[in-house]
């Protein structure tokens, strides 16, 4: 990936955003169990907000120094599972392993381009955009881990 421009780089981030809003859109339109599609759907705010936040860089509403760094620990579930394409029907858990590893695609994506980036201002921005995926990366691992334990696993 090459960008020309911090702004480019952001537009790649609002774009990366509103594909993952669309993912949690459709698959909490299509969750037959209520506790599925409030969880997809509370994915798809979340998602929202980062669209706001990098438009709001954007447009110089929002600092990067504004953010608050935290330590987001890595359960690395997903890790240890293969991908599946996401079809209508799929079970509950199934989609949280897409979803899980679409999170940590996400992530590595933003941890590789930190670490890539020459300028400190790009460094920030892919640290707060990692931190924002890991979070949700921890999110749908725990609620996997809590809907296999009840499935007895």
């Amino acid at each position: 990936m090459n960008f020309e421009s911090f702004e480019e780089i952001v537009s790649f981030a609002i774009e990366k955003e509103k594909e993952a809003v669309d993912f949690y859109e459709d698959a909490g339109g299509r969750a037959t169990h209520s506790g599925a599609k409030k969880t997809f759907d509370d994915f798809a705010k979340e998602e929202r907000k980062h669209q706001a936040l990098l438009e709001g860089i954007l447009k110089g509403e929002f600092k990067l120094s504004d953010y608050k760094f935290e330590w987001i620990p890595d359960i690395k579930r997903s890790n240890y599972i293969v991908d599946l394409d996401y079809e209508k029907g799929m079970p509950y858990t199934d989609i949280l392993r897409i979803a899980m590893k679409r999170e940590e695609k996400s992530l590595q994506l933003y941890n590789d381009l930190a670490e890539n980036a020459e300028m400190e201002e790009l460094k920030e921005l892919f640290k707060m955009l990692s931190q924002e995926e890991a979070k949700h990366k921890l999110g749908l691992e725990t609620l996997y881990d809590d809907q296999m334990e009840k499935m007895g696993d």
